[in-house]
């Protein structure tokens, strides 16, 4: 049995050839069924993500194995083996134990040590299981990866620093307000990364969001999922002065927030101090609201530098994380190379088992016919310890003749002797 990996990644492959290798929900199952039912393969895990799609199998020793499983991935997506071949990758034994635990830890991910990698190759673990069987050394070796991730995430500091802009926002706010419980916040926009940003508040217990957009239908449909109020983008005016923290990310050419909007925005407000996060390309706010006396204006650009300092925080994390990683595929290794003497240890056990039932049964019949009883004990001892020995002695002999001195002393351990 081998244990092995064939994927293509952000790494190796633009996403308009990873694109044409992904694996739908609708057509998982399917694509198990016909994974499966290739020659050797005794289980499989299929993972697919926006960054790659990768196949995890156990099979059967054969050597042209590789060549086969791509003609299999390239069949299947009606792909031509040239046009993907330079940009998979193979791995096996140790390294394919090794990957899966480093794609699980997010060592291998686009935005290094992002934690929903996790989520998403035990999603795969799941529907691969369902049913269909897994080899035990499979499933081991999935499992053994998310208790190899928790360790990651739970020994180093490779998750805890922010590295996208959403997530940079909203630990930019943290260290301003003590508290976000207690705060209103006002995000301007409703898309992708305003999403992420509301859903970074609520982990904070934000408790009072205000979305504004220039779509009130689509912004609905994302205050439905945090519990946040909707306002159109002429009510920021009027609704200014009750935000703590405002952050905007539109598609607008021009500003949505100006100067003196900010400026009655803070005489309501008696001058109480107000963060405004910037994180549009091009600008939501004018720069000239950061010379607004208590109003603190960030942009896209001064979260990069937090994100910068923070990767390179998880970067001195990841070597950790990598040392991690390797004790525990040689810990994982031990145990897989232990299971393939499982079946010589079972051997063996049957064959002494099958002499001394010999043995007994001959014993006892000596004894029925009236043989003396210590001398039947005395022959069953003899001819239990030569079979016993035979073949080890046999062994021993052509190691000799042969000079192999390597396997005569691991013969000599195996047989305790000193």
């Amino acid at each position: 049995m081998t244990l092995l990996a064939l994927g293509i990644n952000h790494k190796t492959a633009p996403v308009a050839l990873r694109e044409r290798v992904t694996f739908s929900p609708e057509t998982l199952d399917q694509a198990l069924i016909s994974l499966l039912q290739q020659p050797l393969v005794q289980g499989g895990v299929v993972l697919s993500t926006c960054n790659r799609t990768e196949l995890y199998l156990s099979v059967g020793q054969q050597d042209d194995f590789k060549e086969s499983l791509i003609r299999w991935l390239c069949d299947y997506h009606h792909l031509r083996p040239e046009d993907v071949r330079q940009s998979l990758y193979w791995h096996l034994g140790d390294e394919a134990v090794s990957h899966l635990m480093r794609v699980a830890s997010g060592l291998d991910s686009l935005v290094l040590g992002e934690p929903q990698i996790l989520g998403q190759v035990k999603k795969a673990f799941a529907e691969s299981q369902r049913g269909h069987n897994l080899s035990g050394e499979l499933e081991r070796l999935f499992q053994k990866s998310f208790s190899v991730a928790k360790r990651v995430r739970t020994e180093t500091e490779i998750g805890s620093n922010a590295v996208s802009v959403a997530f940079a926002a909203c630990t930019l706010a943290r260290q301003i307000f003590e508290s976000l419980a207690d705060v209103t916040v006002l995000l301007v926009g409703a898309g992708e990364t305003i999403e992420l940003v509301s859903r970074h508040l609520r982990e904070h217990n934000v408790k009072r969001l205000i979305i504004a957009n220039r779509t009130r239908e689509r912004a609905q449909i994302l205050a439905d999922q945090v519990g946040a109020e909707v306002i159109g983008l002429a009510d920021i005016d009027s609704r200014l002065a009750q935000a703590d923290i405002i952050i905007s990310s539109t598609a607008s050419t021009l500003p949505v927030i100006g100067k003196g909007m900010v400026e009655r925005a803070m005489k309501l407000r008696r001058n109480q101090p107000m963060l405004l996060v910037d994180i549009a390309v091009p600008r939501d706010i004018e720069a000239e609201v950061g010379k607004v006396a208590n109003a603190y204006l960030y942009t896209v650009d001064d979260l990069q530098a937090i994100i910068e300092k923070n990767l390179a925080q998880r970067k001195s994390a990841a070597v950790q994380a990598e040392t991690i990683v390797e004790q525990e595929c040689l810990d994982f290794m031990g145990w897989l190379r232990a299971q393939n003497a499982v079946e010589t240890i079972r051997d063996f056990r049957a064959r002494a088992d099958t002499l001394r039932a010999d043995m007994e049964e001959r014993a006892v019949a000596a004894l029925r016919l009236g043989a003396d009883p210590e001398q039947v004990v005395r022959e069953m001892a003899h001819r239990l310890t030569n079979s016993l020995i035979h073949a080890p002695t046999k062994s021993l002999q052509q190691a000799a003749r042969d000079g192999d001195v390597e396997r005569l002393q691991i013969l000599r351990d195996s047989l305790g002797l000193d």
